[in-house]
């Protein structure tokens, strides 16, 4: 058994203040006994006005909520899977990064979302990612995590299948989906989502989110989940607060999944 630890925040405006929700998160996990604290995207700043968002959006080796993160990691030996940060990507546009850091503080994988949540909802809601934030492309695994090897998206990546099969297809242990999901589209489609992404890829599924009613107007629909490879939840922390969460994960569910339904090694080509 591994027992790992999920930051469910509802993220502000200024990134000081996050990053001390960062940092007592590092310390309540590791003082419960987590060997990894998953956090959800956007850990750093969650804000939709790009104009005031801007000041606060650095180069990576520049980020106060990375460094705290880093430090935090250090010092607690634990390992740390910050959801996401906005950094300056390449060609001076901003890209929403996931960074895993290692229990000495070190950055051991970086992964940019691949999938841009351009949409309208019925709600009224208008969001357009890729007006600010390049998108990634490259598909990212970590090997050597207390998880065995994990597989890095965020949020919207969730709802694009093919990043899913490349993932199962290289047999990850476990995959992080962390998110700052809409209510409405958390209604509809979180939790059967996250059970689906679990059962194709046969792994384990960590899904920490934004939860709550944030300063920049939006509000996000929570409910961090933890899921195994057979489709279960392990652990649902609600819509209602933000907090820290414990989980176990099993590397023999794991095992015993595959064994059962061996799904991806039964896999074969689709004819054209």
């Amino acid at each position: 058994m591994t027992r790992i630890a999920l930051l469910q925040m509802t993220a502000g405006i200024d990134p000081a203040v996050n990053a001390r929700t960062v940092t007592d998160a590092v310390a309540e996990a590791a003082q419960g006994g987590a060997t990894m604290l998953f956090t959800p995207e956007m850990t750093g700043l969650l804000d939709r006005d790009r104009s005031r968002a801007a000041t606060h959006i650095v180069p990576e080796q520049q980020n106060p909520v990375l460094e705290a993160a880093r430090a935090a990691a250090s010092r607690h030996r634990i390992w740390v899977a910050l959801g996401s940060i906005a950094v300056f990507g390449e060609g001076g546009r901003w890209a929403n990064r996931s960074i895993l850091i290692g229990p000495h503080g070190e950055i051991v994988a970086r992964y940019d979302k691949i999938h841009m949540f351009d949409v309208d909802l019925a709600s009224g809601e208008s969001w357009r990612e890729s007006n600010a934030f390049e998108p990634g492309r490259e598909v990212v695994t970590s090997d050597g995590t207390p998880l065995g090897r994990l597989g890095l998206t965020v949020c919207y990546d969730i709802r694009f299948p093919a990043l899913f099969e490349e993932l199962g297809r290289r047999s990850c242990d476990a995959i992080a989906i962390p998110a700052a999901f809409t209510v409405p589209t958390g209604k509809a489609h979180w939790h059967l989502l996250q059970r689906a992404r679990a059962v194709e890829a046969s792994a384990w599924v960590i899904a920490a989110s934004q939860v709550g009613d944030h300063e920049d107007g939006r509000r996000t629909f929570g409910h961090s989940l933890v899921v195994d490879p057979w489709g279960d939840i392990v652990l649902d922390m609600g819509g209602d607060a933000p907090g820290v969460g414990f989980a176990e994960i099993d590397a023999e569910r794991t095992a015993e999944v595959r064994r059962q339904l061996p799904s991806l090694a039964n896999k074969r080509p689709i004819p054209n």
